[in-house]
């Protein structure tokens, strides 16, 4: 059996940058087992497997893959799917088809503007909005299909510090409302444990210690590692941060989109307002050589967060046929 496969850098609007992310299109038949193979084979940090939508009201069914498991949702395999699929729904002539499939649910895209798809996602359809430029998709952005859970941290501020090779003096910060920002674990579809730090310095400088996390989060509810620092080196960058996943085969990552919407979370509760919207850019990937952009937004109403979004661009790089045992 021979599958089309495509490749495309997320969260970047060039070439070797962001995240990669692989791409399989009419590929959902796929046993589980096999699409968990294929993603291990493919090595990136997330492998998506597409289908035609499952209910009236989707665009397309969505399975994610990390080498290790499958996930029920991540961010840059729903920007890059977005993506993908309005490119292929742009360029296709008369019934517009996706890898073999019919993707005549998808809306007919325009010039300019906007179109919303939804993704049937394991945790639940995901809203996103990917916006056209010259006819061609250059951005998309998701609504979260569940709202931030928030756990506290179980660990003494030492053993946190040691986790990422840090001296207690570098964990913390200062929030939006220039509250301390405090560890904690966070979620909006998968967990995260947040680190703040003071400085990018600190950033650049953590590493995590492997044995220590397979003591303290190996079993954990949020396992993956997000260092966050309030402080930014782009311009027009408000927050720097590094995450490391090796409970999900994934030493580091470059960019993050779930975690991005975990730390919209963090931040609109560290924020506290009773009414606003709120929104940040986010740096990733730098320390990698993929330097990545995120843009993160959340709502408050009623004193709580009502709905978080991330946003950013893809660019597709490659096309390529994997020959799989029948």
């Amino acid at each position: 059996m021979e599958l089309t496969f495509y490749t495309l850098d997320v969260f970047t609007d060039r070439t070797f940058g962001g995240n990669p992310l692989g791409v399989f299109p009419d590929a959902t038949h796929l046993s589980t087992d096999l699409m968990q193979r294929i993603a291990l084979e493919m090595n990136l940090s997330e492998t998506v497997f597409l289908g035609p939508p499952e209910t009236g009201d989707g665009s397309a069914r969505v399975r994610i893959f990390t080498p290790r498991r499958e996930v029920p949702f991540a961010g840059h395999p729903t920007v890059g799917s977005a993506i993908f699929l309005a490119g292929v729904s742009a360029t296709a002539s008369g019934e517009r088809s996706a890898g073999g499939w019919s993707a005549s649910a998808m809306p007919a895209p325009p010039s300019d503007g906007n179109i919303t798809l939804v993704l049937e996602e394991n945790v639940g359809p995901v809203p996103v909005i990917v916006r056209f430029e010259n006819s061609t998709p250059v951005f998309a952005k998701f609504t979260t299909a569940l709202l931030p859970e928030h756990r506290p941290n179980p660990h003494p501020l030492s053993d946190v510090a040691a986790l990422i090779g840090l001296e207690e003096a570098d964990i913390g910060g200062t929030g939006p409302s220039g509250s301390e920002l405090i560890i904690e674990q966070v979620s909006c579809g998968l967990e995260y444990f947040i680190i703040p730090v003071r400085t990018i310095e600190a950033v650049r400088r953590s590493a995590l210690d492997t044995a220590r996390w397979q003591r303290m989060l190996a079993d954990a509810w949020a396992h993956h590692v997000y260092v966050v620092c309030m402080h930014g080196e782009g311009d027009d960058v408000d927050v720097h941060v590094r995450m490391y996943a090796p409970g999900s085969g994934v030493a580091e990552d470059p960019a993050t989109g779930s975690a991005a919407a975990a730390l919209g979370g963090y931040l609109s509760a560290s924020d506290g307002s009773d009414q606003a919207a709120l929104s940040w850019t986010v740096e990733q990937g730098i320390e990698m050589g993929r330097p990545s952009i995120l843009h993160v937004e959340a709502d408050r109403a009623g004193g709580t967060t009502s709905a978080v979004r991330v946003g950013g661009s893809a660019v597709r790089v490659s096309r390529g046929t994997m020959v799989v045992p029948d």
